[in-house]
């Protein structure tokens, strides 16, 4: 009962009839937060594209300049000198044939998966595992490279994947609530052109359709789509 008080007392803030400007969004999602946790600003973008169709399928990866808060376990599936880069870089796991059984033994407690090329073959015995959760290497996604040191310091840093889902929304953290205004709007801005220049070639219409911004337990707060172009004020 607590919960539905609060929350209600949140949606009561936003204007649902309304389309806010992202300045006006964040401000508001941010206000209207209520957890006892410091909670991550969530966007959901909802794309004129039909997921059913590969030429149509929007993924992509973008680093966002201010990080999103999170602290990102990473485990890194590679051998002898690489094996050791990956650990000075910050990786919380990394081996080879050790750490692949590890995960075929059912560990997969991380949050990104990195490989390099070689072993590949190898990992791709763990797809029944890592594919459901997300945790698969993508040389598309620059998680299958040999340059792990790099990979994994983008990873830490905030580098997040995004994909379309089945009724073509993408849903991505862009940062805590108890960030300022100004950071959470740059990674929206460097999400945003990311979302653009993923633009299948196939999509006609409207590609961005609706966006959203929340809190994890907060209302909803719909943005203005034509005001994306507002938002080179913000990136780096």
């Amino acid at each position: 009962m607590a919960f539905n008080k609060k929350y209600k007392d949140a949606a009561a803030k936003v204007d649902r009839l309304k389309r806010y400007s992202f300045e006006e969004a964040v401000k508001l999602s941010r206000e209207a937060s209520f957890a006892k946790f410091d909670e991550t600003l969530e966007i959901a973008v909802r794309l004129g594209v039909d997921p059913r169709h590969a030429d149509q399928m929007v993924r992509g990866a973008v680093s966002l300049p201010n990080g999103t808060g999170r602290t990102v376990r990473v485990a890194v599936f590679a051998k002898g000198e690489k094996e050791r880069e990956a650990l000075d870089a910050g990786a919380d796991f990394a081996g080879s044939d050790d750490l692949i059984e590890k995960v075929q033994g059912g560990f997969t407690d991380f949050d990104k998966a990195i490989a390099t090329p070689d072993i590949m073959g190898q990992v791709g015995r763990l797809g029944k595992i890592l594919g459901p959760r997300g945790l698969m290497p993508n040389a598309k996604l620059g998680t299958v490279t040999f340059d792990v040191a790099n990979a994994v310091k983008e990873l830490k840093a905030g580098r997040i994947e995004f994909r379309v889902e089945k009724n073509g929304i993408v849903h991505a953290p862009m940062g805590r609530i108890s960030f300022d205004d100004s950071k959470l709007l740059g990674n929206i801005a460097a999400f945003m052109d990311s979302i653009q220049k993923a633009k299948p070639s196939t999509s006609k219409g409207a590609y961005i359709k609706g966006i959203t911004l929340a809190s994890t337990m907060g209302p909803g707060v719909k943005v203005d789509t034509a005001l994306v172009k507002d938002l080179k004020a913000y990136s780096l």
